[in-house]
């Protein structure tokens, strides 16, 4: 018989926040994908002899490959690629070997069963909806209905979020974490079910849990704010606290280790809705603040929070921002509701993610683990990445330097994919910090999944789930430029980087070399024998021009980096 425990390993009362629990976000905003055959109406009935089936298909390693994978789920090969990509990318343990596997190695490698289940188990999850707007009739007619799909998805437009002049009907970091707990304590005897084992000789019903297998919750739940840096998860469990590192820990009962848990959400549930309380009375919280549209420049400081180990950067208008990462308090960026701006973030980044931003371009460094692009309309993104996904997104251009297949996934349109087109001083040190190979890059390879995602939670029409997104086509080479990174920002001196570090495909060096003989033709102009006033007139041809392309190609917005100077 077990000793009892405490409800909690510390008081809620004492708000601190190493004691308390928290999900993992990264698998909730970046490990989620949009296809049908992962999404089990009962989980735990398929999941279970699923693990079975394959443990015994690697009884030594617990590991498996796509192959296995794509087996056992009745998916193809790329599918079951993906999802080992996709769990790689999300993985709470650095020193897993599938994180730390070369993007040729990954099938070699495999995934750990206990974590594929866990993967699995939540792609059933359902996101959060955005809240109702107290106006909906005044931004009901701002976004065209240009698609069957757009009366029945969950995407609210950059336009949209304008006219309504608040994102307080989005959902707060705080509202998010509340639900992805909520989530957790609702499934938690499923989780662990999958995770325990049975005592030799006992039956099922004596179901307990190594201290290994409880390492792998870490997957989806963790300690304090510091997210992968708060260590193994069970130096917080008072049954393993004082284990003798030279011995095996006796397992406990998984009743055990699910109460203890579930004591631990309820407190962090707790201290939640203590936090949320202020809010709903009208009181501003300081971590959930709006930044007024007057304060975005380039200062380093203004325009920016932090939470959890993530910066934000939202509601910049009309200006550019720089961020470097002495800039950044954690490894994750968040880019919120920016509209007819130029953000430059030249830093290492594991995560970042872009939402509901028009009319913008946004440079983003080095990012090691996933992009996500979502909600945005006549945004330009310039990415160095290992991954990438497009979600909802219209008239946007990409230009990718990524070691995976683009993901295309929801309502798009008029997307197009480019390769990588510029660099900063830092760039291949941020590229070698994060880990992207700079000599693979898979940008002309999108691959479009649903078009409706199944992991919100609106009803869909008949049909419309099985529908697949429009993906993207290329750029043509014709228009493809080097954006350039002004010295101002590019970051500190000694970088060693001098050129774009992902080569350029044949057709877009040969339109570069074409570029570079316009110097010729301006000094031809220049020396052209032509009366004063024939001089003028083609002067004034000139600036029209410059004026309607700067407008048409959406640089026009390179010029707001000079505000304030």
């Amino acid at each position: 018989m077990s000793e009892p425990i405490e409800p909690s390993t510390s008081s809620s009362s004492t708000k601190d926040p190493a004691s308390l629990i928290h999900p993992r976000r990264e698998p909730f905003e970046h490990g989620l994908l949009s296809i049908p055959k992962l999404i089990f109406a009962d989980p735990t009935q398929t999941l279970v002899p699923l693990k079975h089936k394959l443990i015994e298909q690697s009884p030594s390693t617990h590991r498996v490959n796509a192959a296995a994978i794509s087996e056992s789920l009745q998916i193809s090969i790329d599918l079951a690629r993906l999802v080992l990509d996709s769990l790689a990318s999300v993985l709470h343990l650095e020193s897993d070997p599938l994180v730390q596997a070369k993007p040729d190695g990954v099938d070699e490698v495999g995934a750990d069963v206990h974590d594929l289940v866990l993967f699995l188990y939540i792609q059933s999850y359902k996101k959060l909806l955005p809240r109702t707007h107290k106006d909906s009739a005044a931004v009901a007619d701002v976004w065209p209905s240009t698609s069957a799909f757009d009366g029945y998805l969950s995407a609210l437009s950059p336009l949209q979020l304008v006219r309504s002049n608040s994102r307080r009907f989005v959902p707060s970091q705080a509202d998010e974490e509340a639900h992805q707990l909520s989530y957790l304590q609702k499934h938690l005897g499923n989780l662990v079910s999958l995770l325990a084992e049975p005592v030799e000789g006992e039956g099922e019903e004596s179901l307990v849990l190594t201290m290994e297998r409880l390492e792998h919750l870490g997957f989806l739940i963790q300690f304090g704010d510091k997210g992968s840096e708060s260590g193994h998860l069970s130096q917080y469990a008072p049954f393993f606290a004082n284990s003798d590192p030279d011995m095996p820990a006796v397992p406990v009962p998984a009743a055990q280790v699910h109460e203890w848990i579930l004591n631990n959400i309820a407190s962090a549930l707790e201290n939640i809705s203590e936090r949320i309380s202020p809010k709903e009375n009208g009181l501003p919280s300081s971590s959930d603040q709006d930044v007024p549209m007057a304060d975005a420049c380039t200062s380093s400081t203004k325009g920016s929070t932090c939470v959890r180990g993530s910066s934000f950067i939202e509601g910049i208008s009309k200006s550019s921002l720089v961020r470097h990462a002495s800039d950044l308090k954690g490894p994750s960026v968040k880019v919120l509701n920016c509209h007819d701006s130029v953000i430059y973030i030249l830093a290492p980044l594991r995560y970042a993610t872009v939402y509901g931003c028009s009319d913008a371009t946004i440079v983003l460094g080095a990012v090691g683990k996933a992009v996500r692009i979502e909600h945005c309309e006549r945004v330009h993104v310039i990415t160095a990445a290992n991954r990438i996904c497009i979600a909802n997104c219209r008239e946007c251009m990409f230009f990718l330097g990524v070691n995976q297949r683009p993901l295309i996934v929801g309502d798009n349109h008029k997307l197009q994919v480019a390769p990588y087109n510029t660099f900063y001083s830092q760039l291949e040190e941020h590229l070698s910090e994060v880990g992207i190979d700079a000599t693979i890059n898979r940008w002309n390879e999108p691959l479009p999944l649903g078009a409706v995602d199944p992991h919100d939670s609106l009803s869909h029409p008949a049909g419309v789930s099985d529908a697949q997104a429009e993906s993207a086509i290329r750029v043509d080479p014709d228009q493809f430029t080097t954006f350039l990174i002004p010295n101002w920002c590019g970051g500190e001196p000694h970088g060693s980087t001098k050129v774009n570090p992902f080569p350029l495909p044949e057709a877009y060096v040969e339109s570069q070399d074409r570029n570079k003989n316009l110097g010729e033709v301006k000094q031809l102009l220049r020396e052209a024998p032509l009366e004063d006033n024939r001089k003028r007139e083609l002067s004034t041809a000139l600036h029209v021009y410059f004026k309607d392309w700067l407008y048409a190609s959406g640089n026009i917005r390179q010029l707001y980096c000079l505000q304030g100077e």
